[in-house]
């Protein structure tokens, strides 16, 4: 690679025609790229890219000689793949490298990746003892009881966070039947995605249910579907709850709803990238004028929460018209320059991102970088005009007609696993005391504690702080280490002498230092620090 580099061969761009690049590769005995290109759409030109003596098919574009290259890289890993990801194929071999401009940052990448490792949020949660995931549930958390305090100190906190927003919380449906989705497009835009289930209802009685004579006609077999997202659900409800008036929107709806979407196990990773999660998942229905303020409350909101859970960089990404879409051309240019709009009141600085919007109306991007300098794109806001329309959705406006509401579509973790995921990264396990799944632990140094122990623990307890007493006859010195290593914030030292004046010795994760302070002291300054940012 370097000697390529050194070399500064010009790098040319060809045309070719489907036939000679296949013809070509045959003749030279690499039957996987001709097989490939054999199933390429007739009359389609192929680039192929030549520098010196070798020559290979890409879709570009290139740099202009191999001189332009970095020579600051380094090849990672190799691992063997199957031919089209079938084992009954040849395996291939895959190399894994990364390139960067200088030394410099490809050193800083290196160091970054050795710490992303260490901060692998699937071997602290392992440590911790937050969650597992097994292949019976590929896919799918088992929250243990520290992870699913964690999940509800972030679900707390959210709810509050959106109840003083004026938003009204909702639940909905997991099996929903395909005409729903078929109304509303995510039949022909996201099946692929979507666990489905075929049920008989031709007989209900073999069921063991009693026949409903008032229930309405159903199909012999009904296909129902886990629902990937919320929207056409919470579009259900706003025109199932009487018909709303020019003067009731905005209606902000939010729910935490469980959804479920087919991933490859190829690309599940942790609880990073699942099949079941939950979504923090809201929509506005709207009116068109007040789409502006609407986005503004929002952002304000979201640059709110991100700062609470401690990221302070946040990039914004506006995503346009993908290629497959709903809705015509006319309803995107709407859509578009709405948002748009809206961005700019907002004072939000953006990049583009083309072709990346919803298949039902553009968005914006939230990009959060953590503490190690990773970026992770976790909410967004999406403008539809297409949605209600499809699933005829309306208000009566200001002179007593029908009109169809703006829905925006909008997130700010994301999904609960994957921000949770993110956090422990971020925090590498040290959460703040606020989020830690156990804030304090009172550890004895002798059993003659054990009762001031207690006693310490309860005191914690009706503050509110989620404590643990360790009462086990074991050297404090191994206590301390020991919860130190599972990221308790507060270990709380209780031995003869502090249960005799009334006190603890307060150490705090990562310090060597202990402060001895009264009892009444030691809970009423946790407990302060513990407090939610939501109040």
């Amino acid at each position: 690679m370097a000697e390529i580099v050194s070399r500064d061969e010009e790098i040319v761009r060809e045309v070719w025609t489907k036939d000679q690049v296949r013809e070509f590769f045959a003749k030279e005995g690499e039957t996987f790229k001709a097989e490939w290109v054999g199933e390429l759409p007739e009359g389609e030109d192929i680039t192929m890219y030549r520098q010196g003596d070798w020559i290979d098919l890409c879709r570009g574009p290139h740099l202009p000689s191999t001189g332009r290259l970095p020579k600051a890289f380094k090849l990672m890993k190799l691992a063997g793949a199957y031919w089209r990801g079938d084992a009954a194929n040849p395996q291939l071999q895959r190399i894994y490298g990364t390139a960067w401009r200088n030394e410099k940052e490809l050193k800083s990448y290196l160091t970054m990746l050795e710490e992303a490792e260490k901060r692998d949020h699937r071997r602290i949660g392992r440590e911790m003892g937050l969650f597992h995931i097994q292949e019976e549930a590929v896919g799918s958390v088992f929250w243990h009881p520290n992870g699913w305090t964690l999940y509800q100190v972030c679900e707390a906190y959210m709810r509050k966070r959106l109840d003083d927003a004026g938003y009204v919380e909702v639940k909905t449906p997991q099996l929903v039947d395909r005409v729903l989705w078929e109304r509303s497009g995510h039949w022909e835009k996201f099946r692929e995605n979507m666990f489905v289930a075929e049920v008989d209802e031709s007989d209900p009685s073999a069921h063991g249910h009693e026949h409903d004579h008032d229930a309405p006609s159903t199909p012999a077999n009904r296909m129902l579907a886990l629902k990937p997202m919320n929207c056409p659900c919470h579009v259900q409800i706003f025109s199932n709850s009487g018909m709303k008036s020019y003067r009731d929107l905005p209606l902000r709806m939010a729910e935490f709803g469980s959804c479920h979407r087919y991933e490859p196990s190829g690309a599940l990773h942790g609880i990073m990238r699942v099949r079941a999660f939950t979504q923090d998942d809201a929509h506005i229905f709207c009116r068109e004028d007040q789409i502006v303020s609407e986005t503004k409350a929002f952002c304000e909101l979201l640059q709110s929460v991100y700062r609470d859970f401690g990221f302070e960089e946040v990039a914004v990404k506006f995503s346009d018209r993908p290629e497959v879409r709903a809705g015509d051309d006319a309803t995107w240019d709407r859509a578009e320059k709405a948002l748009m709009d809206a961005t700019n009141a907002a004072g939000l600085e953006f990049t583009l991102n083309p072709g990346e919007g919803a298949f039902y109306g553009p968005k914006l991007e939230f990009v959060l970088r953590d503490a190690i300098g990773r970026d992770w794109q976790c909410g967004t806001l999406q403008v539809d005009f297409v949605l209600p329309e499809r699933l005829d959705a309306s208000y009566i406006d200001e002179n007593g007609d029908k009109a169809r509401p703006v829905m925006l579509h909008r997130a700010i973790l994301g999904s609960f696993e994957r921000f949770i995921g993110i956090l422990i990264e971020n925090y590498a396990g040290r959460f703040p005391l606020w989020l830690a799944p156990v804030q304090a632990v009172v550890a004895t140094i002798t059993s003659d504690a054990n009762d001031y122990a207690e006693e310490v623990a309860a005191a914690c307890r009706a503050a509110g702080l989620r404590v643990e007493a360790d009462l086990r006859n074991e050297k404090i010195n191994y206590k301390v280490r020991e919860h130190s290593h599972q990221h308790v914030p507060a270990i709380l030292v209780v031995g003869r002498r502090e249960a005799e004046e009334g006190t603890v010795a307060v150490r705090r994760l990562g310090s060597k230092d202990q402060e001895v302070l009264a009892l009444a002291d030691a809970v009423g300054k946790l407990s302060e620090e513990a407090r939610s940012p939501a109040g």
